[in-house]
Order: C-alpha cells, then structure tokens, then sequence
C-alpha cells in the first residue's frame, strides 16, 4: 500500500505512523502479559514488579553515567565528523567502564539492604546479585541504542524495539508461568541483555561505519561535555525512580501493598502509551532541537511537533479514558478503585507530553541549570502533593499530584526556554 504523500513528506509523522504500528503490537502483547501477571500475582506482585523496574532504570543510568542524551546530541551532529566520534564514543566507554564497575560492586555488597528496602524481605537477594551480572549489558545497550538515536535511524529502531520486545515477552510468560512472580521478576531483570543482542544483531554494520573499536582508547577528551549530560540524567532519572520507589514504598505503609499495586498498575497503562512518545523525543526532537538555533526557527518547528503529536495523542488518551471499564476489566479485573484515577493520570500524561517537548531543548543546548531546576522542582511537587493528597484522596490524590505537577511544570518550562532565547539574542546584540 502506498504512504500518502502528505506523511511521506513529513519525517516526524513518518516516524509516528512506523512507531504507532509497533507500539500498538507491543500494547496488544502488554495487555495479555498485565492480565496474566493480575491473575497469577495480583496486585502484591505487580508492585514487586514496580520496584523492579524503576530499579533498572536507576543502574540504566548509573551504569552508563547518563550520557545517552549526551550521545544522541553528538551523533547528530559529529556524524560526518569521524574524529570527533571517536573522542566521544572512546569518552562514552571509558564512562561504561567506570559506571558498570561501581554499580557491580554496589549490588554485591549491599544486595540485602536494597532488597530489604525495595521489597521489605530479603528474600530477593538472589534478584540484586542477577541484577550485577546484568549491569555492564545494560551500560553498553544503552550506549549504542544512543547511537541508534542520534542517526535517526527511525526503521531500525522500530525493528529493534519490536523484536527485543516480542523475545522478552515470550521469555516473562514462560518464566511466569513456570515460577510465577520469581520467574517473571528474573525475566524482566535479564531483559537488557535480549535487547542488546537484538540490536547487535540488526544494527552492528551501520555501528561499525560509525565506531572504530580497534581505535577506543581509555581517555576522556570529552568528559566536560558528557558530564553535563550525567548531571541532567542524575535529577531526571534517578531522582525519578527514587521518588517513585519512595512513594510506592508509602502507599504500601499508609494504606495497603495491594493499593500500591494498582496504582502501580495505573502507571504501567501509562507508560504503555507515553512509550508512543519517548521514541519520537529522542529519534527526532532532540536531534532536531539540537541543530536550530533562532527562537522563530524553533517555535516553528515546535508548532509542528505540536499539531502532530498533540491530536493523536489526545484523541487516543479520550478513548482509553472512555473505554476505562473495558481496560480494567480486559486488563485488571480484580484490581478495584483503579477507575478514578484515569482521569487525573490523562489529563497530567498529556501536559507532560507538551513539557517534556520543550523540555527537550535544555538537553538540545545543554543548558543544564534550567533543566535541573526544572527536574528539581517538577520531582518535588510530586513528591510534596503526593504526601498531601494521599491522606486526603487515597491512592487517587497520587494522580492529582501527577496533574497538578505538570501544569506547573509547562509554565515555567515555556517561561525559562523563551527567557533563554531572550538572553541569546541580547548577547548577540
């Protein structure tokens, strides 16, 4: 069938419509892996999972010293510029090195006090030690899927996701079913490492254009500039995932594990559809971003990151919002109290989508105060709200906090990124 002219024309909505595709294969997967994981761990589990993940995503960002935005910026700029490449991948690596050997040795020795902290036993000991094993795996995919990203390779990409997902869904069933929430947590832990096979696997010629791995030294020559990027990944995504750790670890305290877990739930249903979006942010956004420079070249282009991703988005979040009892009953059938927070958690998600859009130009022009006094004060409203919300609202004033946060998050973004073109065209007056 024949792409109509008006996509193939335009590279973001050629992008969105590939993504869209692969990202309804992986809903339609999720969905039966959730309900399966609701029926045969409940909602206990699916919090024990939720701790799982936002652990990962803390060694992601350890192991590799949050360079990945860092890489995605110099890709797409340096890649016709091979020695600059090399400085910065031989850079990347020698931060690979550091970040993997520091968090191995951190499981090691603390592997009962963070499972005692995650999951309030000691009994997953076993998982924290896996998790070391695992870490230098999860340091080097993410170093080469910012490869990925910086040469907006979108079709690659997409096969990478979709293939890396459809192998780590089929090994969470079979290891779920066999040893129920020990199977299925061990299968999510050793997802990394599928992923980086995968991606070896489809992009390892286009990585060798690119990387000479004969020519890596263990030197730094730019650390200055990745370091900037560590920095901004230390507030967003560990912070992020403390926080989130920390509020899951309250609701559990203040009222219930259970009620943790659907609310944990509630943000596996949004992370399924905001992954719609995180793709395009580091594919196209943050590449494009990084190569404008006029405050009217970017509101341009920023209108038309709007007028196409804000519609879809919304129209699909009005669906999930209407067709909730439907989603809670395919999905979380005995997950009770789930509904009320679906309007609160569409309404934030789809303010969050427009922040984190501009958000995106901090990272683009490395502007590293303003995204960090962004991150700071957008992870401290949740933080706060949802410690007062919660004894007011239950588990729904987690999601008002969720909303209430990312209104006050866009205005001052906006606020600070048009400040910062003001001061550019100043200075250059």
């Amino acid at each position: 069938m024949k792409v109509p002219k008006f996509i193939r024309e335009n590279l973001l909505l050629k992008m969105t419509s590939l993504n869209a595709g692969v990202i309804g294969i992986r809903l339609v997967i999720s969905l039966f892996i959730q309900r399966l994981l609701a029926e045969l761990v409940g909602e206990a589990g699916i919090a024990k999972i939720g701790q799982l993940r936002n652990l990962l995503q803390l060694l992601t960002s350890f192991s590799s010293v949050g360079v990945f935005s860092g890489i995605v910026k110099y890709v797409s700029e340096y890649k016709e510029d091979k020695e600059q490449l090399q400085k910065l991948f031989s850079t990347s690596f020698v931060f690979a090195v550091l970040g993997s050997t520091v968090t191995c040795a951190a499981l090691l020795i603390w592997a009962y006090p963070i499972s005692n902290a995650l999951f309030r036993s000691s009994e997953f000991v076993f998982l924290i030690r896996l998790l070391a094993i695992v870490v230098p795996f999860i340091s080097i995919q993410r170093i080469f899927n910012g490869v990925v990203n910086g040469l907006s390779q979108y079709k690659k990409f997409a096969k990478i996701d979709l293939l890396g997902y459809l192998l780590s869904a089929v090994l969470t069933v079979i290891f779920l079913l066999q040893y129920n929430i020990d199977g299925a947590l061990v299968a999510i832990a050793i997802t990394p490492v599928i992923q980086l096979s995968v991606l070896l696997f489809i992009f390892i010629k286009v990585l060798k254009e690119y990387i000479s791995f004969s020519k890596i030294s263990f030197k730094v020559p730019m650390a200055k500039g990745l370091l900037a990027f560590s920095l901004m990944s230390f507030f967003s995504t560990v912070l992020l995932n403390y926080v989130e750790i920390d509020i899951r670890t309250m609701i559990t305290n203040k009222i219930t594990e259970a009620e943790a877990g659907v609310w944990t739930a509630m943000t596996f249903i949004s992370r399924n559809y905001m992954v719609f979006s995180t793709a395009i942010f580091s594919l196209y956004v943050l590449p494009k971003f990084a190569s404008i420079y006029t405050k009217r070249d970017f509101t341009k282009e920023l209108g038309k990151i709007y007028k196409t991703l804000l519609p879809i988005f919304g129209v699909g979040m009005i669906l999930v919002y209407f067709l909730r009892e439907y989603v809670i009953m395919i999905i979380y059938p005995d997950f009770t109290g789930m509904a009320p927070l679906f309007k609160w958690q569409l309404l934030g998600d789809f303010i969050r989508l427009a922040s984190l859009v501009l958000a995106h130009q901090f990272l683009a022009k490395r502007l590293v105060r303003s995204f960090i006094f962004t991150e700071l004060l957008s992870l401290g409203l949740f933080y706060g709200f949802a410690y007062y919300f919660v004894d007011i609202y239950g588990i729904e004033g987690i999601t008002i906090a969720h909303f209430i946060r990312y209104v006050i998050y866009l205005a001052i973004v906006f606020a600070l990124v048009m400040f910062n073109f003001r001061r550019k065209k100043t200075a250059h007056s």
